[in-house]
C-alpha cells in the first residue's frame, strides 16, 4: 500500500495547489482544531475550499432534529468507485465531513454544535469529533464526548428545548462498525444520492455532479430510495428507507447488531429477518414484555415501536445518537406496521 508520506509528496508536487491539508488527513494523530485541516475557506460559514464538495442525502439519519451540512473530499487524480448497495469505495486520503447545527429560538440564527470527520488512512477510516466554541470561530477535538445544554431550537416553526449530546469515540464506532472492527461511512450510497438538487445555482443530478467533478468514477446510478417525509412515495418505501438509514447500518450482516438476526437494510426481503413475527434473541426489559419485533397490523404490540419511543438508555433504539424521540419517525413506522397484513 502507498505510504502516507509518499502520497503527501504526490499531492504536493502534482502541479495542483491544494488548500486542504492532506498531511493532516493521513496523520495518525488528529489535529487539535478543525481549522487545521483547511477544508473550508470560511470555517464559520461552512464555505468549502476548492476540491471539497457539499452533498445531500435523500433520506438522512435522525439526530435530535439537527440540521446537517455534509461535505466530501477526494484527492486530485483519484476517484471513488461505485459499489452496488454499499457506500462508495473511496480512495486513500478521502474525507467525509458532517457539521451538526440548530436554528436557535427565537432568532433562527444558526448555532454550530459539532463537526464529525471520517478520514481514510492507510489502515482504514478514522473517526474524529470536533466541538464548536461559543464564539463559533473554530471547533476543537473532543474524544470523551460532551453535553451542550441550556438552549432552545426551532423545528418547523416550533420551539424545542434540548440538551445536545456529542458522542464519545466509542459511541461513534457503535454506528460505524462493519465487518468486525472496521469503521465505515453510512450515508453516501448511490441510492441515497441519485436525485436532482440545486448546486451553484443550477438544477443537476447529484451523481452526475460527482462524476463531472471527479469525485467518483463514471457509473450507472442505483434507483433512488424514497424520501421518508415525501408522501408522494409509497408508505412501504418510505418506511424501509427510514429504517435503512437509521437502523440498517447496525442491523445487517456484518453490522454491530448482526447477532440479533433483525436485518433492516434496504435490500432485505425476508419478512422474518425484517422483524415480522420475530421474537427477540434476548428477551428482557428492553422488549417491554412484548413477543415480537413486529406484529403485523398491530404497532402497539411491536417491540420496534416500543424501543423507538423510549428514552431509557437500556431500552431505546437507536441506543446512541439521540436524546429525543423522533415523533415523526415513530408515526411513520407505526402507520407502516398498522398497514401490514403479512
Amino acid at each position: 500500500m502507498v505510504k502516507k508520506e509518499f502520497l503527501a509528496l504526490v499531492f504536493l508536487f502534482s502541479g495542483f495547489s491544494f488548500a486542504v491539508n492532506n498531511h493532516a488527513i493521513l496523520s495518525k494523530t488528529p489535529e487539535e482544531k478543525l481549522s487545521d485541516y483547511n477544508f473550508f475557506s470560511s470555517l464559520s460559514e461552512q464555505t468549502p475550499h476548492l476540491g471539497v464538495h457539499k452533498y445531500v442525502l435523500h433520506t438522512p439519519l435522525f439526530s435530535d432534529y439537527t440540521d446537517k451540512d455534509r461535505f466530501v473530499y477526494v484527492p486530485k487524480n483519484l476517484k471513488a468507485k461505485h459499489v452496488p448497495n454499499k457506500v462508495y469505495d473511496f480512495p486513500l486520503g478521502s474525507s467525509l465531513i458532517k457539521t451538526f447545527s440548530y436554528k436557535i429560538a427565537p432568532s433562527g440564527k444558526k448555532r454550530l454544535l459539532e463537526t464529525r470527520l471520517l478520514l481514510l488512512q492507510e489502515d482504514g477510516w478514522a473517526a474524529h469529533t470536533y466541538v464548536w466554541n461559543e464564539s463559533q470561530t473554530d471547533a476543537f477535538l473532543k474524544v470523551s464526548g460532551k453535553t451542550i445544554s441550556g438552549f432552545t431550537f426551532l423545528y418547523k416553526g416550533k420551539a424545542v428545548k434540548a440538551n445536545y449530546r456529542v458522542p464519545n469515540q466509542n459511541q461513534c464506532k457503535e454506528c460505524h462498525l462493519s465487518s468486525g472492527d472496521k469503521i465505515m461511512p453510512i450515508g453516501p450510497k448511490s441510492r441515497n444520492l441519485n436525485f436532482d438538487l440545486e448546486i451553484n445555482g443550477k438544477i443537476v443530478n447529484q451523481i452526475q455532479y460527482w462524476i463531472r467533478n471527479s469525485i467518483s468514477e463514471d457509473h450507472i446510478p442505483e434507483m433512488v430510495v424514497a424520501n421518508w417525509e415525501d408522501e408522494e412515495f409509497k408508505l412501504d418505501d418510505r418506511a424501509r428507507a427510514y429504517l435503512d438509514i437509521n437502523c440498517g447500518h447496525c442491523h445487517m450482516k456484518g453490522g454491530s447488531a448482526d447477532t440479533t438476526g433483525l436485518y433492516l437494510n434496504y435490500i432485505e426481503q425476508n419478512l422474518k429477518r425484517l422483524g415480522f413475527n420475530k421474537p427477540p434473541v434476548a428477551a428482557g426489559r428492553a422488549s417491554g414484555d412484548l413477543k415480537y419485533s413486529i406484529v403485523s397490523g398491530k404497532p402497539e404490540e411491536s417491540i420496534m415501536i416500543y424501543r423507538m419511543q423510549s428514552l431509557d438508555p437500556g431500552i431505546m433504539m437507536p441506543e446512541s445518537g439521540r436524546v429525543l424521540t423522533h415523533e415523526e419517525g415513530v408515526k411513520l413506522i407505526f402507520e407502516w406496521i398498522k398497514s401490514t397484513r403479512k
